[in-house]
């Protein structure tokens, strides 16, 4: 048996006895067990059932039970001042019928997050996390303790930070089709998404957008992978919209970029600024949309010493394409709003009579943007249409 399988293997009467202590320590009312909905299928791994009609009736009670490899299903609905730590391995936490918001109202697990998740290799899917603050003023979401992380079809808003991970050399964070926004406790140390030393991070098909102050992206991993996402500071007051303090080697492909009027930070994708700790120093910006709507900036700041390659990226607004080192530049091109389908609305579709058409360069293979961003929060790839055209998307044909 796994670790903690024999304490949730028996009968009604030991899960009852488990559901008692889950609401001593966490001071949630569990109904009795009988005659509410089983909650769980009587299989191995087992898969829970969470929701206010069933013996279940929080993502915590199921963290008290849950053993390796389970996974747990939270009905739709939101659930106000529940908070969890979960240290199972090989865990799938997923809202069934609609996202389940997890709604911090005041409560943190450990005084770190909504959730603490301290087991490996965990998969959340279709989770709402909101509110999280706590007295340091670092509360997430998410504090991810463990190693690997996926997420995919989650929304994380109004929190001090989104999801924050420490150092942690062999995790691997991936985030798809996912939302974060308007977290950030104003600080300027808080941030939408901010994923420590971990091996490897790659956020695909997401929108991140709004932050309070900090970044709306910041990475230390040691590989960054950034393809086919929505990263915009709308009206507020965000930072660098993509932050690599550390270097490494890092994609940023295939994204549309918006850095908002308000910015604090005139400077859309920055790296090293830090320092450049990482054995890699490449930087690879190909094919992204990058929008300035402030009266100056600079789109790509590269520390000394990194090696920067930017190609066939639409610049549109004022402002340097890049501040500092590089090793390669070819087919970047500053235009108008007027190519795109609806620049205003941050659509930025090309349209038929855009010069950014078959204007492309090829870059090596591995640094290609293969994705292209789907609004609201979804990715597609990137379709071959004749030669390649600048920006985050291909147009699909001139006819």
């Amino acid at each position: 048996m796994t670790r903690r399988r024999a304490a949730t293997r028996t009968s009604t009467t030991a899960l009852a006895a488990a559901l008692v202590a889950a609401a001593l320590t966490t001071g949630t009312v569990v109904p009795a067990v009988t005659p509410a909905p089983a909650a769980y299928a009587d299989s191995d791994p087992r898969t829970w059932r969470v929701g206010p009609d069933r013996a279940l009736t929080t993502p915590s009670a199921a963290a008290a039970v849950a053993g390796d490899g389970d996974t747990v299903l939270i009905d739709a609905g939101t659930y106000t001042g529940d908070v969890a730590v979960w240290t199972q391995d090989d865990l799938t936490l997923r809202g069934v019928g609609g996202r389940a918001h997890l709604r911090a109202g005041g409560q943190s697990a450990q005084g770190k997050a909504i959730w603490v998740i301290a087991g490996d290799r965990t998969r959340v899917d279709r989770v709402e996390l909101s509110g999280a603050t706590v007295p340091d003023g670092n509360g997430a979401g998410i504090r991810q303790e463990g190693d690997d992380l996926t997420v995919t079809r989650s929304w994380f808003h109004d929190n001090e930070n989104g999801i924050l991970t420490g150092a942690a050399p062999g995790s691997d964070v991936v985030v798809r089709t996912s939302r974060f926004f308007r977290n950030g406790r104003g600080d300027g140390y808080t941030h939408n998404l901010y994923v420590g030393a971990v091996r490897s991070l790659t956020v695909t098909g997401s929108l991140l957008w709004g932050a309070d102050v900090g970044h709306e992206l910041k990475s230390r991993a040691v590989r960054t992978t950034v393809v086919g996402n929505r990263i915009s500071d709308r009206g507020a007051t965000a930072s660098y919209s993509i932050d690599l303090p550390n270097g490494g080697r890092a994609l940023v492909a295939g994204n549309v970029v918006v850095q908002g009027p308000r910015s604090e930070n005139p400077t859309l994708v920055s790296y090293g600024a830090e320092g450049l700790t990482h054995a890699s120093r490449q930087l690879w910006v190909v094919n992204n949309t990058l929008v300035n709507r402030r009266s100056s900036g600079t789109f790509v700041a590269v520390a000394d010493g990194g090696r920067a390659h930017l190609h066939d990226n639409l610049l549109v607004g004022p402002g340097d394409l890049v501040g500092g080192d590089t090793s390669s530049v070819s087919a970047n091109r500053r235009v108008g709003p007027g190519g795109f389908r609806d620049a205003a609305a941050e659509d930025f579709r090309l349209r038929a009579s855009s010069p950014a058409i078959d204007r492309g360069v090829r870059v090596p293979k591995r640094w290609r943007a293969r994705w292209q961003y789907v609004h609201p929060a979804g990715v597609a790839r990137r379709p071959v249409v004749g030669r390649l055209d600048l920006g985050a998307y291909e147009h699909p044909g001139r006819g």
